[in-house]
């Protein structure tokens, strides 16, 4: 059976985390492929989030290289509002043979009751916790509300989340001027740089 990942986010602009995190959980799940699902735009965001054009092309830039990683169109080809339980029933579709991993943080475990349809998700999709060596989570956390929730999840002890690089970090330095070389890889830099994005806002 294959078994496939799936990273979503708005990869707004991907950087060096987003790659960490998708090659650690591929070698400790034994993953044969992992997806990245790019969000589509939303009009309510602020001015700081590029189109999904430039997202694309800076992901596609970002994993070309790992013959392990592709993205998947999935939400930007069916309306929204997308929430991460269709999301996987339609991934589901398309792989019907496949062992499906959700791979999330662990904040997201531990919001996952005010989750929309959170029982579908993880029974359509294992979920793969990254766990924070400062984070304290398990995952009978939510027994009362969700009591098969422990016979879903796969926690990763990843050590190197603690000192996580975010896309807000990234994007708040572009915004004021500063380097992130060595926060996202160099194509996606000359990218940025070309295209002119996250320019610096005038004091």
């Amino acid at each position: 059976m294959q078994r496939i990942g799936i990273l979503g986010g708005t990869f707004d602009p991907p950087q060096f985390g987003h790659l960490i995190l998708a090659e650690y959980t591929r070698e400790a799940l034994a993953l044969d492929h992992v997806l990245f699902v790019p969000v589509g735009d939303h009009p309510q965001k602020d001015n700081t989030r590029q189109p999904i054009q430039h997202r694309l092309e800076m992901l596609e830039l970002a994993i070309e290289s790992n013959p392990y990683f592709s993205i998947s169109h999935v939400d930007l080809e069916r309306p929204g509002p997308h929430y991460s339980a269709d999301t996987v029933a339609v991934i589901q579709e398309q792989y019907p043979d496949a062992q499906l991993y959700f791979v999330m943080g662990g904040d997201n475990l531990r919001s996952l009751p005010t989750w929309e349809r959170a029982r579908d998700l993880y029974r359509r999709a294992r979920l793969a916790v990254m766990k924070r060596a400062d984070e304290n989570i398990s995952k009978d956390m939510h027994q009362d509300i969700f009591p098969d929730l422990h016979e879903h999840v796969d926690i990763i002890d990843v050590p190197l989340l603690s000192v996580w690089i975010s896309s807000t970090l990234v994007t708040q330095r572009l915004l004021e001027g500063k380097s992130v070389r060595y926060l996202v890889p160099e194509k996606v830099l000359d990218y940025i740089e070309e295209q002119q994005l996250y320019v610096p806002t005038s004091s």
